[in-house]
């Protein structure tokens, strides 16, 4: 039998159940002022009181001493029940609750016992009879129950209920991320329940043996698992509670909510498609295995998250990203702003990390920024060629050379007049203006004519003439589309050395050519304007000259994104047609083409009119 392996075993059992718990606590104690955590201590010091005077008093022969040991055993019975449920209540989110007056009513019933339980001798509400009456060598004692004693018990075991149930639906709510802890901490009060129940209705064949402090062995076991291998305390569900007041499933700006170890917690959508990753795959992991933030997610002075709370210094970080977005939209650069996430106790839980989109404001930074250096300095060296030129012609006007400096000071002030021309087209670009229907070909035509025009010794090939009508429409800023067509063309004839192949007199030849590619069905339009774009449809725009070449370092500024003072653009013709692809979604490739010149592809999107 088991009595005669382990003397005393009911005692035994207790005690082990009671030292457990405090183990438990002292475990624990770091982690104070976390979600649920100084409620779970609660829990255990009602849990250590029950246990360890209940093992104490069936060793305990002396009438008095066994009263009082009862008295106890039943102060751990009454407060286990509302320490747990507190903690449950905190631990998912839920400690806006444990504030209200439902709760307070719980903690009234909790008083309100204890103070009949240590006046019992006066009314024996909790029990009447109360004698010894020894079971397998301890000191065990019968007593009939008092109403408010069946009553604690039934209130107690449906405190207990409600705990587990919202453990329960914790699981079921946030799937795998709290699965273990959550499972282990909702299955851990099963046994001792069902034998204070099995106590309170004198069940078995020894009613007088209360058997849940041995029950609480697996019990304290169960929370060891829950605390220790599945860190319990690391992540909780408060996180993903705190998460979802903020609603970020609607809001369009990507935002990602991270644990206290900055492990993802929760996606919206709209970060999905940033970071290009599904919000199930990314759960529990790092948020830098998908973006490396530039700002430091709650880390405290040694690098580490400390236990008890996280620095501040990220609150409000506003740093920029680049990240490529959905398919079509090109790299994006997002503001990060990261804050901490508080439940609604004001408790520390974890951060709220924010991408918020600022490409159109970055690229308007830089078109100022462009604009400026370049202005500065073309027009400054311009002008002073112009100034100086005048000066020499006014003092040298009867000198050979007078036509010769005539003939410069009339390049360079056409210069700065087409200078002056795109800063005025770069206006319009930084401008907000809406997408209309477009008919390319119709465009393309208009230009190269006003191109022949202006430069009627130039030979300006195109198709477009030649295109059928119709099926060539698309839904783009008009004014983007016009600047991007007239200064690729312009480009390719101002910067014409007269040293081409394509014409036996090496004079300008440029040749236009449209066509279309792609028939896909749906889609989203790329630029993000209104409408739908036709798929992959686009419309690629070529143009072709035998000109030098565009300069190495001026495709390499634009491309860049940035005009430095060593790498500054010539003129502002690749910049123009730059943000003038910026603003419709269109695509810009630069190549050299043989033997001589340069090819310019744009590809522009295909967005129906509706």
């Amino acid at each position: 039998m088991l009595s005669d392996l382990v003397p005393a075993w009911p005692a035994v059992g207790s005690l082990a159940g009671g030292a457990g718990a405090l183990a438990l606590a002292w475990a624990i104690r770091d982690y104070r002022g976390r979600p649920g955590v100084d409620w779970f201590l609660g829990v255990f010091a009602a849990q250590a009181t029950w246990c360890l005077s209940y093992g104490v008093g069936l060793l305990v022969s002396d009438p008095a001493l066994r009263l009082l040991s009862e008295v106890a055993t039943w102060l751990g019975i009454v407060w286990t029940g509302v320490a747990f449920l507190g903690f449950a209540l905190e631990y998912t989110g839920r400690s806006d609750v444990v504030r209200g007056r439902l709760f307070a009513s719980v903690v009234a019933f909790g008083l309100l016992s204890t103070g009949l339980l240590v006046t019992n001798s006066v009314h024996g509400l909790f029990w009447t009879g109360f004698e010894s009456d020894p079971a397998f060598g301890v000191e065990t004692v019968s007593y009939a129950f008092g109403p408010w004693a069946y009553l604690v018990v039934a209130v107690e075991t449906v405190l207990v209920a409600s705990a587990v149930f919202l453990l329960v639906d914790t699981l079921l709510s946030y799937g795998p991320l709290y699965r273990r802890e959550s499972a282990a901490v909702a299955l851990s009060p099963l046994p001792p329940g069902f034998a204070l129940v099995a106590w309170a209705l004198a069940l078995g064949p020894v009613p007088q043996l209360q058997l849940a402090p041995v029950m609480f062995v697996p019990h304290v076991l169960l929370d060891a698992y829950a605390f220790g291998r599945a860190e319990m305390f690391a992540r909780n569900p408060t996180t993903s509670r705190a998460a979802e007041r903020t609603a970020i499933d609607d809001l369009t700006d990507p935002i990602v909510a991270l644990a206290l170890d900055r492990r993802v917690v929760r996606l919206n959508p709209a970060a999905e498609a940033v970071l290009g990753v599904d919000a199930e795959a990314a759960r529990d992991r790092p948020l830098n295995e998908f973006v490396e933030l530039p700002v430091a997610v709650g880390e405290d002075s040694e690098g580490d998250s400390a236990p008890d709370e996280a620095a501040s210094d990220a609150d409000g970080s506003r740093e920029t990203v680049e990240s490529d977005a959905a398919a079509g939209a090109g790299r994006r650069t997002y503001a990060v702003s990261t804050s901490r996430l508080t439940d609604p106790n004001g408790t520390h839980v974890g951060y709220t990390v924010v991408l918020s989109d600022v490409t159109e404001r970055e690229r308007r930074r830089q078109q100022l920024e462009v604009l400026n250096r370049i202005l500065r300095h073309n027009l400054r060296n311009d002008a002073g060629v112009v100034r100086g030129y005048g000066e020499i012609l006014r003092d040298r006007l009867d000198d050979p050379e007078l036509v010769r400096m005539a003939d410069a000071v009339e390049r360079r002030a056409g210069a700065l007049a087409a200078l002056g021309e795109k800063a005025g087209t770069v206006e319009l670009l930084v401008s907000d203006a809406d997408p209309v229907p477009v008919a390319v070909d119709d465009l393309v035509a208009s230009v190269v004519a006003d191109a022949r025009e202006r430069e009627p010794d130039a030979t300006v090939e195109s198709n477009a003439e030649e295109l059928a009508d119709g099926g060539w429409t698309t839904r783009v800023r008009g004014d983007a589309l016009r600047a991007i067509v007239e200064n690729t063309v312009a480009n390719a004839l101002d910067h014409h050395d007269g040293e081409g192949t394509e014409r036996e007199d090496g004079e300008a030849w440029v040749r236009v050519s449209l066509r279309r590619e792609g028939e896909g069905e749906g889609g989203a339009a790329s630029d993000g304007t209104t409408g739908d774009a036709s798929g992959d449809a686009r419309f690629v725009l070529v143009v072709e000259d035998d000109g030098p070449g565009i300069p190495d370092h001026e495709v390499e500024a634009v491309e860049s994104g940035r005009e430095t003072a060593l790498e500054h653009g010539s003129g502002l013709g690749l910049w123009v047609v730059e943000w003038g692809a910026a603003a419709i979604g269109a695509e810009v490739d630069y190549a050299d083409r043989d033997p001589r010149g340069t090819r310019v592809t744009v590809s522009i999107p295909v967005v129906d009119e509706e």
